[in-house]
């Protein structure tokens, strides 16, 4: 097969990965809140079970009115949605989904790049929240921003600890290198990890940024139509993110029975539970005040990572 080719379908595969398996994770949300708060309302679009719920919601984003507020810097903030999507694209571009060649990109340094380009995440909402030209984004922006920067760091102190135990960074390599002892190991570092991750994407109960009881929508606040479409589908396409690097690094990512057959199976599965995790929370606990977000960044998250750290240093100068 011409280099070419081979490259044309790996970037398809994923763009439509890109596309499909938020919208998935976003109908398994109306579903999986509609039952755990006993809202009827998404049931009934549709024949069966509210099947057409999200299709409803898609043509409802098309047919709203495309706004612009009169003093807003207009390139910025028609630039914001798609800044919010793109780190995510790539990010996905470098997870490995099973053995071998089901991975789009390959990168001996692949958890360094994820990890930099997630934290190009930021700029959108700072660009959106300057952009409106409003208070309230005005504050969102700032509040995330905040928030996006704190949590990076225990983010980043979790991955290198796995990173450390692997011996390598390559997201590929680590799985490989993952045995299943390693879920008492580095379970601290998964914790955080994903705890970090759901601050980083800015799911509830860390939406101190959007705060929708005080902040009308945060940094979103002027957005209509498809760009407010665009940002929300960033947030599901950052749980699948989250998810897959979750997956990837501290549960073995497509190791599983029959794992050379059915590897990228095992990965998906795992995906989707940890995906159901991320919205059982957002219906189980309220959201944290911008003091309780900061502390349990600093105080908790922060020194508990570099406690991991150190441990997997010592077991590894041990072994």
């Amino acid at each position: 097969m011409p280099v070419w080719l081979e490259l044309l379908i790996r970037v398809v595969a994923v763009v439509v990965g890109f596309l499909v398996l938020p919208l998935l994770v976003g109908q398994a949300e109306h579903k999986v809140m509609a039952h755990m708060q006993g809202r009827l309302g998404p049931m009934y679009a549709g024949a069966y079970h509210g099947w057409a719920q999200l299709v409803a919601d898609g043509v409802k984003f098309v047919q709203k009115e495309d706004i612009t507020p009169r003093e807003a810097d207009r390139g910025v903030f028609r630039l914001a949605p798609i800044v919010a999507l793109f780190p995510y694209l790539l990010v996905l571009l470098a997870i490995p989904l099973g053995p071998g060649s089901l991975v789009a990109q390959p990168l001996d340094i692949g958890l360094f790049f994820v990890l930099a380009v997630l934290g190009v995440g930021v700029l959108a909402v700072l660009m959106s929240a300057w952009a409106s030209a409003n208070k309230y984004s005005l504050l969102g922006g700032l509040r995330g921003a905040a928030q996006l920067l704190g949590y990076e760091l225990p983010l980043v102190l979790a991955a290198a600890s796995v990173a450390m135990a692997a011996g390598t960074l390559s997201l590929p390599g680590i799985v490989e290198a993952w045995k299943p002892w390693w879920l008492l190991w580095q379970a601290p570092a998964a914790l955080i990890f994903f705890v970090a991750g759901l601050a980083e994407i800015r799911r509830p109960p860390f939406d101190m940024p959007i705060a929708d009881s005080e902040l009308v929508f945060g940094y979103m606040t002027e957005y209509t139509g498809l760009r407010f479409a665009f940002f929300l589908l960033a947030e599901y396409v950052g749980i699948i993110v989250i998810a897959a690097l979750t997956t990837v690094l501290f549960l073995g990512g497509w190791h599983g029975p029959f794992a050379d057959q059915l590897g990228w199976l095992w990965t998906l599965v795992k995906i989707f539970a940890l995906s159901f995790v991320i919205i059982w929370l957002r219906v189980t606990y309220p959201r944290l005040r911008e003091d309780q977000l900061q502390r349990l960044c600093w105080l908790v998250l922060v020194p508990l990572a570099l406690a991991q750290l150190i441990l997997t240093a010592g077991v590894k100068l041990a072994m």
